[in-house]
């Protein structure tokens, strides 16, 4: 083989030096378009209403109304929070929506720990069955039943009552589900070690289950006190009085407060009341939230 034929197929042979700065240059220009900027208009989507509903509760009415947009206020007026109050008991509506909240979210959390255990560990006829039922459930809407629930809620006496606000919504599909797939990829040794030991369904429910599936449970409890929180249609129907009335539902009475124009910063000024105290629950629970729905995804 002559010289230049064995220098031709070293130069075919070697491998080719990449360019470390190219290839750092893509990645960067790769990790922006497809993790940065999606992120960025997400949060952006999400937050900026909330941003304008704020700033638009210590607006005048003609700040809001006008043709050019007024981004910041020119004036800090709080006469929009004075209105409201003055429009709608707040406090009482608090209390409603706190009472009702408190008792739907334990019952709602309590039931989906008991029948998710249920799916999981327990042997019974027709266990595949009723599970897929309550899947079933997930795809139906809410306002399908709330004709019958209205009709037999109201002949039990439950209308202006908590007790009618709270029981139809008490079963809880989601949460007995995302529960039950949690628990049946807890360690089986664990289980089988408290049963050999003597220890019952309760007391494993309550002494092995539970504590190994906090992050879990916290989940299906935030997204359960959101949901009751923010409950509004049912709430609507059922009650007449103001003093059974939901927050959600109380805003409706500030539409009459005052012209069409002048309503809009009393109406943010009480979405402000409504949101600022599940946006406190919220922070304080979102770190078991992000640990309950990555749980299990890494080995």
């Amino acid at each position: 083989m002559s010289l230049n034929a064995a220098v031709r197929r070293a130069a075919i042979t070697r491998p080719r030096r990449v360019d470390e700065s190219v290839v750092g240059t893509q990645s960067g220009v790769a990790k922006v378009f497809t993790g940065y900027l999606p992120m960025t208009v997400a949060t952006l989507i999400v937050v900026l209403p909330l941003l304008w509903m704020v700033l638009g509760s210590f607006k005048t009415p003609s700040e809001i109304v006008a043709q050019d947009v007024v981004w910041w206020p020119h004036h800090w007026a709080f006469d929009a929070y004075r209105q409201a109050s003055r429009a709608i008991n707040f406090p009482r509506l608090f209390l409603n929506t706190v009472i009702v909240t408190v008792i739907g979210a334990t019952v709602k959390l309590v039931l989906a720990c008991t029948s998710a255990y249920a799916f999981a560990f327990l042997r019974f006829p027709g266990r595949n069955i009723i599970f897929v039922l309550v899947l079933v459930a997930l795809m139906v809407p809410a306002q399908v039943s709330l004709v019958p629930n209205y009709v037999l809620i109201s002949q039990l006496g439950g209308v202006n009552s908590y007790w009618g606000i709270i029981v139809p919504g008490l079963g809880t599909a989601f949460g007995t589900f995302l529960l039950r797939q949690h628990f049946l990829s807890l360690p089986v040794d664990v289980m089988e070690a408290a049963e050999m030991d003597g220890a019952g369904h309760l007391t494993r429910l309550c002494r092995m289950v539970i504590p190994m599936s906090t992050p879990a449970i916290a989940t299906v409890a935030l997204v359960t006190i959101v949901d009751e929180w923010n409950n509004y249609i049912w709430p609507l129907v059922i009650t007449s009085d103001t003093s059974r009335m939901v927050l959600p539902v109380g805003l409706t009475a500030l539409q009459a407060v005052d012209s069409d124009a002048g309503v809009y910063p009393v109406l943010m000024a009480g979405a402000v009341f409504v949101i600022v105290p599940i946006l406190v629950v919220f922070v304080l629970l979102q770190r078991y939230l992000v640990a309950g729905l990555t749980q299990g995804a890494v080995k």
